[in-house]
């Protein structure tokens, strides 16, 4: 398989070095129909480093802190990224030939992390909603942030003055959208920035019940968009539902007997027994007969097989020789990954589980990839254990029953079921990257030498982008034309 690449933002250069980097990870917000219609980001800032030396000499701390920013600055000038647009402002420090406030440059690292490619390509076409503080907003850069790609969530507890809303204003004008972020209840704040946002997002499980009715009515009828968050559990999505919001977040939809109608594109039972050919050695006439009693499988096969990546020269017009182009591999991950696929003719990036399913599947690949010792039965299983990790939530009943059927080995099952093993580690690190759980990331990444978080919610982007555009390449699926 062809490997996506991944910035090693470590020793690259001496600039590199100086440059301080953010790392960000990703969660799904659904529509009302259960399917994928943006991302919230979540953000690991960094931290301005301190030589040891002057951790160890309190003196001389401050100038070695000063001349790791001052580098840092020169780092940033002389390796400035193309952007839509350049921010109005000068940056009068640089001109001074002073080092910049610590604060602003990891604010500045930040928003460099944000118009980077690596997070617009794990994006895949949908906006992305970013906290941003007070000192990020008054900071000019904010404005080489793509307006059309960001929403801006403001905090309940921010500090809220006529500097404040002014600049928010200003922002308007330049297309910039707000959300009123993480609110229980109302509260001063929530009085003043009301006004300047379009969206309000409510955090159901610490909201007083009560009063959620009577607020989302009220919000509602204001003409604000409602996005309920911290939905993991299945009657929390309901509830909301019920009650009119607009957009959900969390991992609700991917446990067990959701109440969300997914059709699917094929009989699992179906696949099922593909899988199950193919965990042998099927012959091609093997294949083909048991793709002919699958009319929708034969419509995703031959798309596949005519992609660019696997037509050579000519189309391919036979399910034989769509089956030759495509190889047992490709057709094997392919239909691991339609177990979860939704019925509807929507684009596959659209839809939530089978996102999840790729995502989890290609950086479990990609992450035992830098382990020691790691080879191609390793990487397989990696690509097996994040694929079926919570397959439960499209068979129903227990994980284990499912899991027995499918006849995957004891350490893939170990893993998924105890998180035993190198496998187990990797999965519970990407259930926690999904959370934006930087500290239990950082504590697994102990066991996981030489793995550091920076790495992690790198292979975390590059798998998301895969998952999203892998219908453009034989390595992946093929999209779903409405």
């Amino acid at each position: 398989m062809t490997n996506v690449a991944i910035e090693n933002p470590s020793h690259t250069s001496a600039a590199d070095d100086a440059q301080l980097n953010a790392s960000f990870a990703r969660q799904p917000i659904l529509n009302r129909d259960g399917m994928l219609c943006g991302y919230e980001i979540k953000v690991l800032e960094p931290e301005v480093p301190v030589s040891a030396d002057a951790a160890n000499t309190p003196a001389d701390a401050a100038s070695a802190a000063a001349a790791a920013i001052a580098a840092t600055a020169a780092a940033a000038q002389a390796g400035a990224e193309t952007v839509t647009e350049a921010a109005p402002g000068t940056d009068v420090d640089a001109q001074a030939g002073r080092a910049p406030d610590p604060a602003q440059l990891v604010r500045r690292a930040v928003i460099r992390g944000l118009i980077h490619g690596n997070l617009r390509g794990a994006l895949t076409g949908h906006p992305a909603y970013v906290d941003v503080s007070r000192e990020m907003l008054l900071d000019d850069a904010i404005l080489r942030v793509p307006a059309e790609r960001f929403m801006f969530e403001l905090s309940p507890s921010m500090v809220v003055d006529d500097a404040l809303i002014l600049r928010i204003v200003q922002l308007h004008g330049r297309r910039y959208r707000f959300v009123l972020d993480d609110v229980t209840q109302p509260n001063e704040t929530f009085a003043k920035l009301l006004p300047y946002v379009e969206v309000v997002k409510i955090d159901i499980a610490r909201a007083p019940a009560a009063l959620l009715p009577k607020l989302s009515s009220v919000l509602k009828s204001a003409g604000k968009l409602l996005i309920a968050s911290g939905l993991d559990a299945q009657a929390d999505f309901e509830t909301a539902h019920g009650l009119g919001f607009d957009r959900f977040q969390g991992y609700f939809f991917a446990r067990p007997q959701t109440s969300m109608t997914r059709r699917v594109s094929a009989p699992r039972h179906a696949l099922l027994n593909l899988l199950q050919l193919l965990a042998g050695e099927p012959t091609v006439a093997q294949l083909e007969a048991e793709l002919k009693l699958n009319p929708v499988l034969v419509m995703h096969l031959m798309k596949l097989a005519n992609s660019s990546g696997l037509a050579v020269g000519h189309k391919v017009t036979t399910l034989r020789d769509a089956i030759n182009a495509t190889g047992t591999d490709r057709i094997a991950r392919w239909t691991q990954l339609l177990l979860y696929a939704d019925g509807r003719k929507v684009a596959l990036e659209d839809d939530p589980l089978l996102q999840l399913a790729a995502t989890r599947a290609r950086f479990m690949e990609l992450a035992i990839e830098r382990l020691p010792e790691a080879g191609r039965d390793e990487a397989d299983a990696a690509f097996l254990t994040g694929v079926f990790s919570f397959v439960d939530a499209v068979f129903g009943g227990s994980l284990e029953s499912t899991l027995n059927v499918l006849t995957l080995s004891r350490p893939i099952q170990s893993a998924i079921l105890q998180r035993e093993g190198v496998l187990g580690l990797l999965l519970s690190a990407v259930e926690a990257l999904e959370r934006g759980a930087w500290d239990e990331i950082a504590m697994l990444c102990e066991r996981l030498q030489p793995l550091t978080v920076e790495e992690v919610a790198q292979m975390g982007l590059a798998a998301g982008a895969w998952a999203g555009v892998a219908d453009r390449s034989a390595e992946g699926l093929e999209r779903i034309e409405d």
